[in-house]
């Protein structure tokens, strides 16, 4: 075994939360990758018949009030939350570092003018921008994907920026010039990966954020369109339906994604401590 994947294996068995959440973590992946394809029922067919039928051995979830399988349509639902919290994530976390390394490194007009975009963005309660800017462009999953991610850049421009302004004059920085290294290479080469072990803990929570915004877009009329399946479409179906006694249809959606969201804060600690090179001994 690699002394990487030893160190993997040490930091998940040393606490019995984060190997459960890395566990978790691993379902919805495989979920994500073949759900559509092992659920019992089609997550589209109705069946007024069987209209907000409780928990069954043959609808584990129950039904809604079109008679859908829940459990299948929460199962496909799976891929389209994690796409458009990876892609979100992914695409603030490369523009964010970016920006965020060069203004802390540079300084100047630059670290000005990347701090006062960052914190406009910030004086606006994020929920409500993500709103606006789905609602001004449309709400496709592309722009649900732009929006997600437009709120969730400050965060990484903040931690490489505060990184890097820590490190920039260090010893192994000023080493690395002297030995002909240039700026860009520095940034690269040097800065990026030292960033990385605060930058893995704040990926880990903007997932549980990104999947709570996708969802709560849709729960509101804002995100995905009826009747594609998705955990916030779901769960809005479902509620008005509480009241009267069929607590299922909004229940396991909720729940589903209460254990995504809580196993990707979980995570953070394990990435930082994986990824930090001081924990390698």
């Amino acid at each position: 075994m690699s002394n990487t994947a030893a160190h993997v294996r040490h930091v998940l068995a040393e606490n019995p939360v984060t190997l459960l959440a890395a566990a978790l973590f691993g379902l919805f992946v495989l979920l994500a990758l073949v759900g559509p394809w092992i659920v019992p029922h089609d997550p589209l067919a109705s069946n007024a018949a069987v209209a907000l039928q409780p928990p069954s051995a043959q609808h584990w979830f129950g039904t809604d009030a079109l008679g859908r399988d829940i459990f299948s349509r929460t199962i496909v639902a799976t891929r389209l939350d994690l796409g458009i919290a990876v892609s979100a994530v992914a695409l603030s976390f490369v523009i964010g570092i970016a920006l965020g390394l060069m203004a802390g490194y540079f300084g100047g007009w630059w670290d000005l003018g990347v701090t006062r975009v960052s914190d406009t963005i910030m004086a606006f309660p994020l929920f409500v921008l993500a709103m606006g800017i789905v609602a001004a462009l449309g709400n496709t999953v592309g722009n649900i994907v732009l929006a997600t991610a437009v709120i969730n850049i400050p965060f990484y421009v903040r931690v490489a920026r505060a990184e890097t302004n820590v490190r920039r004059q260090a010893g192994f920085i000023e080493a690395a010039r002297l030995s002909g290294n240039g700026e860009w290479r520095i940034l690269v080469r040097q800065l990026f990966p030292n960033i990385l072990p605060p930058a893995a803990v704040q990926v880990s929570l903007n997932m549980g954020w990104a999947i709570l915004n996708a969802a709560g877009l849709s729960y509101i009329g804002l995100g995905v369109r009826p009747p594609t399946p998705e955990w916030g479409i779901l769960v809005a179906e479902g509620a008005q339906y509480i009241v009267s006694g069929e607590w299922w249809v909004s229940f396991f959606p909720g729940a589903v994604l209460m254990l995504a969201v809580f196993s990707f804060n979980l995570l953070g600690d394990a990435l930082r401590d994986i990824l930090d090179p001081r924990k390698r001994t």
